[in-house]
């Protein structure tokens, strides 16, 4: 087995124009000059900005302006949409230090939604996990209506995304959207990072959200102007962390678990972390675009990934393989997710 590809040293995330895989238009020619400079990043750093991606700004202000004035409610009022009412859907709102990363509280406060799902919906029915209808708060009046509106602008951009990454690896274009998202697991966030102390009581660091990798394909994150976000580089066995701050109208992306095995580990799920040091609250919407609950995902067969590796535990910040993994992509995401809420995991496998 060949040695795992390190990423290579970065001290930027680059920042890539895609409106040509977003504009119909696009020539061929024009859409393979954006795939080379995505898997490049994807390459090197598995981070990279997006610009030129055609999402409206007025519904992104409002949803902004919106969730703000949420977080601003008194906790109560918030909590009248706690996660514990949404039942296997897993959708509505923790508080600060209601989610775990490493096994650590991490200083923010968030909503979770998903794709609307009726009850009548098959994976409704049954009690899949992550699936079902959302918890939109009674204010903002305007959250619901911005939410959906968002999801789905986002639901097209990741597809758009996604195709440029497939062409990068040299199969056609709709290689991901005929394999595994055609229906794609949607999932989006909207947390407040609040300001506070570096330190906890025993004296370890206190993380908006600790290190970690992201689960599944591919992350569209939208950050505002209060920075705090950093990306993992490694070179030589030594480490650096690289600031990942606000670029106007632009979305942060990175790849997941799910693309790093599929491509053997060339394209490397990266590890990030966040510190709010602004002294203010800091939003950040993440937008998560993944494989559908059933998928089984393999490793992709292609001439790109000749050589590439399969052991990964040396470089991963859990010490977990993502391609020791066996199973579908629902059975990867409810054991991390697990992790995360383990009440909530309790409550799911009890009720089965």
């Amino acid at each position: 087995m060949n040695a795992v590809p390190v990423a290579a040293e970065f001290d930027r995330v680059p920042i890539i124009d895609v409106r040509a895989l977003v504009e119909p238009s696009a020539s061929l020619a024009s859409r393979r000059a954006v795939a080379e400079q995505l898997g490049a990043a994807c390459r090197e750093s598995g981070f990279f900005y997006v610009v030129g991606h055609g999402i409206d700004a007025g519904l992104q202000a409002r949803l902004e302006e919106s969730s703000r004035r949420f977080f601003a409610l008194p906790l109560e009022e918030k909590m009248a949409v706690r996660m514990a009412l949404g039942g296997p859907a897993w959708r509505g709102y923790f508080p600060v230090g209601g989610e775990l990363t490493s096994g650590r509280p991490d200083r923010k406060e968030g909503l979770y939604f998903g794709a609307e799902l009726p009850p009548t919906h098959p994976l409704v029915r049954t009690g899949t996990p992550l699936h079902g209808s959302n918890l939109f708060p009674r204010e903002p009046a305007g959250l619901r209506d911005e939410v959906l509106a968002y999801m789905a602008a986002l639901t097209g951009l990741g597809h758009a995304l996604m195709s440029g990454i497939a062409l990068s690896l040299g199969l056609d274009a709709d290689y991901f959207a005929a394999r595994y998202t055609a229906d794609p697991l949607v999932l989006f966030r909207i947390f407040n990072y609040p300001p506070g102390p570096e330190l906890a009581e025993d004296g370890q660091p206190v993380w908006g959200v600790g290190e970690h990798t992201d689960y599944g394909v591919l992350t569209i994150l939208k950050q505002d102007d209060a920075g705090g976000l950093q990306v993992k580089s490694r070179a030589g066995g030594q480490v650096r962390w690289v600031e990942a701050p606000p670029v106007p109208d632009s979305f942060v992306c990175n790849i997941g678990d799910m693309l790093d095995r599929m491509t053997r580990g060339l394209y490397r799920s990266t590890p990030h972390r966040v510190r709010n040091r602004a002294g203010r609250d800091r939003l950040s919407l993440p937008f998560f675009f993944d494989p559908s609950w059933t998928a089984e995902v393999r490793p992709i067969d292609s001439p790109a990934l000749e050589g590439a590796a399969s052991d990964d535990r040396s470089e991963r910040w859990d010490g977990q393989s993502v391609h020791a993994f066996r199973g579908t992509y629902g059975d990867y995401l409810l054991g991390k997710v697990g992790k995360v809420f383990p009440e909530l995991r309790a409550e799911v496998l009890s009720s089965k």
